[in-house]
């Protein structure tokens, strides 16, 4: 049986795999939790907070909106489209490991916001959509920078089941959404798995 080592010690790895699942829907779950206490208050004040925490293209306010258009959403339809396919990439990211996870978090964040300031369109944005495109970019490419052909053929499966949403990355498409955030947020998933693919090791050491 593999092991990894803690400050404890050894510890078998397939406990490993169940803490970072446990550790993943936690996380995942919380998230959108919070997503939904957010759009009942946002709902309450007649979603006035898309108004002050939108992302507004090309404005100088409009970057420090990056931090919060994902957050807010149009409605709790809206959210709820997000919802599930955020816990499942999430979920399947975070079994890589916390770091991974939020790598790869991170750049889907910085990738959909920054695509919409520098090109989106004339209205606010708001939405975690990015972030799901992210994700789902993430985990279909790293199996091919891995090398890995279980993640492959996670890959294949997960291409195969939610595919179709990939149409959402061309513009006039949907064009009640925003195909700039899918956009950036599949470039950043993209980009994060790329930074963390396997350094090769030298071949020879010098003498």
């Amino acid at each position: 049986m593999a092991l990894y080592r803690n400050g404890d010690g050894q510890i078998p790895a397939k406990e490993s795999l169940a803490a970072r699942a446990k550790g993943g829907l936690l996380f995942m779950g919380g998230f959108v939790a919070l997503l939904a206490v957010i759009e009942l208050v946002n709902t309450l004040m007649s979603h006035s907070l898309n108004v002050l925490f939108g992302l507004r293209p090309r404005s100088v306010d409009g970057v420090f909106d990056i931090l919060t258009f994902p957050l807010l959403h149009a409605n709790f339809g809206h959210l709820l489209s997000n919802a599930l396919p955020l816990v499942i990439f999430g979920f399947l990211v975070f079994l890589s490991g916390l770091r991974v996870f939020l790598t790869a978090l991170a750049f889907s964040w910085l990738g959909s916001g920054l695509a919409v300031w520098l090109i989106g369109g004339g209205s606010v944005t708001v939405g975690a959509s990015g972030l799901v495109f992210g994700l789902f970019a993430f985990l279909l490419v790293r199996g091919f920078f891995n090398r890995s052909w279980w993640q492959i053929l996670l890959s294949v499966v997960l291409f195969l089941a939610y595919g179709s949403i990939l149409f959402g990355l061309l513009p006039l498409v949907m064009g009640f959404v925003s195909w700039q955030a899918h956009l950036g947020g599949a470039i950043g998933g993209v980009v994060a798995a790329l930074l963390l693919r396997p350094r090769r090791r030298a071949l020879a050491q010098p003498n």
